[in-house]
């Protein structure tokens, strides 16, 4: 299975580099089948050459210059249009994810999974440093996703996730164009019937750069996207939906659907 790892960079000329050079190490000395496709969302440094040296010394290693307007999610949106491989995965520009976590997540779906999905909040997640504020917004919005939904996942909104590729077609079209694109990837891909399993994963904070997430404006955009989805679930009468869905519980054995 060759996995492609689309990662949306906006002026992240001081971690990029480094941040895909740990992904390569990973990946080659774990012997997965690879590609980098760096998203560059309208960047006014260096991100783009930075990418793009590195992608001269190993083909494996590409830019893309988002062919959307400027957003977070937009950028992903662009590279999930132009990945080749067999699978994909969203992974942060800012070395916050950690690369032993995509070779879990690659192994889940080399095993029968349609998702791989991380949580930094449950046993065996490690995270560095999380601002304070951001914490209590995050479970907070975690928490009423949950009821909404009636899932145990806790960590809908962690942007690191991996994914077949007929989970991307079946999920289109997408419409969020910012952050909240992170969570209306996983809840369409389980209210559709996609099968998948968590594990924990880790999340360190960034130390170049700044960070994209505006909380403030962001709350409306989460909402919007999370009351859409859920307004699927439950008026269309599982007319998209595609299977059964199935969950790892945590601690238990993973198994394909």
């Amino acid at each position: 299975m060759k996995l492609s790892v689309v990662i949306p960079a906006q002026n992240e000329e001081g971690s990029v580099g480094a941040t895909v050079e740990g992904l390569v190490a990973t990946l080659e000395r774990e012997d997965v089948d690879y590609e980098i496709v760096v998203v560059d969302d309208d960047s006014e440094d260096s991100t783009a050459a930075v990418v793009g040296a590195i992608g001269a010394e190993n083909p494996r290693v590409r830019v893309h210059r988002s062919h959307y307007e400027r957003g977070f999610g937009m950028a992903i949106r662009a590279g999930l249009d132009v990945f080749q491989g067999d699978a994909v995965a969203i992974f942060m520009a800012d070395a916050s994810d950690d690369p032993k976590d995509l070779v879990r997540y690659h192994r889940l779906l080399e095993e029968g999974w349609d998702c791989a999905f991380g949580s930094r909040f449950m046993p065996g997640a490690r995270i560095y440093d999380y601002p304070r504020l951001k914490y209590i917004f995050n479970r907070l919005a975690n928490q009423f996703i949950r009821v909404l939904f009636r899932h145990r996942y806790n960590d809908t909104t962690n942007a690191f996730k991996a994914y077949r590729r007929e989970v991307i077609e079946t999920v289109q079209p997408l419409l969020s164009k910012h952050f909240n694109l992170t969570v209306e990837l996983p809840l369409k891909a389980i209210v559709r019937g996609h099968s998948y399993a968590v594990v924990p994963n880790s999340w360190t904070n960034r130390t170049s750069g700044e960070a994209k997430l505006a909380m403030k404006e962001m709350g409306s955009r989460y909402l919007f996207i999370v009351l859409y989805v859920w307004l699927e679930s439950t008026l269309s009468r599982g007319d998209y939906r595609v299977g059964k869905p199935q969950r790892r519980p945590a601690g238990g054995p993973p198994s394909p659907s």
